[in-house]
């Protein structure tokens, strides 16, 4: 006998089951619940509460039957509990539908009172039981779990219910989040929220994606970053905001990239990216203890050592050292030598602007032999176009990046607020964008009367969330911490 034909099988049983529940005249999908308390509440108050009647929810995961006496596995989200129905208890008809009609996945409510069963196991003897919801497909094998990473993705809720370790992967990052909330809160920031349909796509260098809008008759592009509007609140007057931001950026896939993910971006007045590099280094003091237990990240069997402080390196040094290029004197015969030598692939190179042909190369060459945690600082101009220029040296930009085993953890700088030299960058993407450069930015006229009306120095901060998660929770791939990331649509 075939799989298919097994599965079918199991699935006509089921079917079956659920017609006999109906005609025993059992409602298998009712509205209401009772619980008085938790599994692990029970457990853990067990001489408290075994004088008591008390109500539990949960799952089946497992039944073992002796006889008048029928032993289950009971599961909510805090544990497991071992449940006794005993014939003489419940009643001969609840007895056999129990034991004949219910099955591992299905949801169940039990009544009773709690004790130890001869082997010490703490058990809750039921005296009532009722139907909550019956499962028409058959859990995996716990013991198994799902053996298909693409299974895993494209049905999280079977991953989430056979494997802990997932559950508690996803937990952490819940606690992770709240934790980065919490600091942020404690220092006076205020949360906002702003648009994910914006009418340009701006904030970042990444091709956006684009929708219409029937009722406006105007296309809106899914937003690429926040941070347009939330400098736009600091023009408005507030001083430090913050969002926890879904993006969305129509480009590929790979074990660092998820065409829709979670940056948390924040930004701060009268302060500069040097003071945030000490915030960074701050904020990870505290918070990266707390999900990991210590400074030493594990990482595919690499250690990460996040104690502060962090080492600094000059993006000039770093070319200086890896290309053995003078940065400033680098030229564009230089630029496409290094990339034909290493074999870069890029779809319209004539057209690339020299900094992105810099940037290529480093991504692609330089990045992924840097291990960290280092703050990468001071790129050249044209890399960046919402960054400000140091004062001491204008072709370079008061940024940093803080690099994490090659993969880009977060970005800072402080923000250009001179309004004609925004409009002047803003036409040197728009003309990129016309050659053909497809994350190049357009030219964001309210943007620029917004810096018009002054905005104070201020200093920006963006961190990948889910790529910084993976690193902290050591998974190699960001579909491991994201619950439900993109696919292919299945035939």
């Amino acid at each position: 006998m075939s799989s298919n034909q097994t599965l079918k099988q199991l699935l006509a049983d089921r079917k079956k089951k659920l017609d006999l529940i109906k005609e025993a005249g059992v409602n298998p999908y009712p509205s209401k619940a009772k619980r008085t308390c938790t599994n692990a509440e029970a457990l853990k108050n067990f001489n408290k509460l075994k004088k008591r009647k008390i109500t539990l929810v949960g799952r089946i995961m497992g039944k073992r039957g002796h006889g008048g006496i029928n032993f289950a596995d009971l599961e909510d989200e805090s544990g497991k509990i071992q449940i006794a129905l005993r014939k003489d208890e419940i009643g001969e008809k609840n007895f056999n539908i129990f034991l004949n009609l219910i099955e591992r996945g299905d949801f169940i409510e039990v009544e009773g009172t709690l004790f130890l069963t001869r082997a010490g196991e703490k058990t809750l003897g039921v005296s009532r039981w009722k139907l909550l919801s019956k499962a028409l497909k058959p859990l995996p094998e716990k013991w198994k779990g799902l053996q298909s990473e693409e299974l895993r993705y494209r049905k999280r809720y079977l991953d989430l219910l056979t494997n802990q370790e997932t559950r508690e992967r996803f937990r952490k990052r819940s606690h992770f989040i709240e934790l980065l909330r919490n600091f942020l809160l404690g220092k006076g920031f205020l949360e906002v929220e702003t648009p994910i349909l914006q009418q340009m796509a701006g904030g970042a260098i990444a091709k956006p994606f684009k929708t219409r809008h029937n009722a406006l008759g105007q296309d809106y592009f899914l937003r690429i970053a926040p941070e347009l509007y939330l400098k736009r609140l600091i023009v408005g007057g507030f001083e430090k905001v913050f969002e926890f931001a879904r993006n969305f950026r129509n480009e590929g896939i790979s074990t660092q990239h998820n065409p829709d993910f979670t940056m948390l971006e924040f930004y701060l007045a009268y302060s500069d990216y040097e003071k945030l590099m000490s915030l960074t280094e701050e904020m990870f003091k505290k918070i990266i203890p707390k999900i990991n237990g210590s400074f030493v990240i594990n990482f595919q069997g690499k250690k990460f050592d996040f104690k502060p402080p962090y080492k600094k390196v000059l993006f000039s040094d770093l070319v200086k050292k890896e290309l053995k290029l003078d940065m400033d004197k680098l030229k564009r015969k230089d630029l496409l030598e290094i990339i034909k030598k290493n074999s870069i692939e890029l779809k319209n190179i004539s057209s690339e602007s020299d900094a992105k042909l810099l940037d290529e190369i480093y991504k692609k060459i330089i990045r992924p032999k840097l291990s960290g945690p280092l703050f990468l600082m001071d790129y050249p101009k044209e890399m960046i176009p919402l960054a400000k220029t140091k004062e001491e040296n204008p072709k370079r930009i008061a940024t940093f990046q803080l690099i994490v085993n090659g993969w880009e953890i977060i970005k800072a700088y402080n923000e250009l607020n001179d309004p004609g030299e925004q409009a002047d960058r803003f036409l040197e993407q728009a003309k990129a964008k016309e050659k053909g450069d497809e994350e190049a930015h357009g030219f964001d006229e309210d943007y620029v009367e917004a810096l018009s009306y002054g905005m104070p120095p201020t200093a920006g901060w963006g961190m990948g969330i889910d790529r910084f998660l993976a690193i902290l929770l050591d998974q190699k791939n960001l579909r491991d911490v994201i619950l439900f990331p993109l696919r292919r649509k299945k035939d």
